[in-house]
């Protein structure tokens, strides 16, 4: 099996939102996430969306009762996340500026780390954790 290229991203996070589309608009509008490939279902819902992010990528659909969907549901609907993503960003403080002028509720202000670089985690308006810093954990300790 061939190995993957150290320039992309190997290990991609996926979400459930309840309204896929708002959530599309929004991450892209506040977090500066771009659309890669957003596929709608017959229902007009979203089958399947890539976003990136630097050499990242998070996929995300909306909210469905099928095999999938039975393991992992919105955040709105089981009151609690297992997984949330870290995002490593250039200008935390703009992005920290924008995601609370656009509504993120921040549940962790942000705050200078003791390893290195400055955090701040929130939530989007449909309940999905957020983490963003300009730590960067592949990056030689020096």
């Amino acid at each position: 099996m061939p190995e993957p290229k150290d320039t992309i991203s190997t290990i991609i996070p996926t979400m459930r939102y309840n309204d896929a589309k708002a959530a599309i608009d929004w991450l892209c509008g506040t977090f500066g996430f771009t659309r890669h490939l957003v596929v709608e279902s017959d229902d007009g819902k979203i089958a399947h969306a890539q976003l990136k992010f630097g050499n990242g990528m998070i996929m995300l659909g909306s909210a469905r009762d099928d095999e999938f969907g039975s393991m992992q549901c919105p955040p709105t609907n089981s009151g609690a996340v297992t997984q949330s993503p870290y995002i490593v960003v250039a200008d935390i403080d703009q992005l920290y500026t924008s995601a609370k002028s656009a509504g993120a509720t921040i549940v962790i202000e942000i705050k200078d780390e003791d390893y290195g670089g400055r955090v701040f985690s929130c939530r989007d308006p449909q309940g999905q954790l957020w983490n963003f810093g300009s730590y960067d954990p592949w990056q030689p300790e020096g």
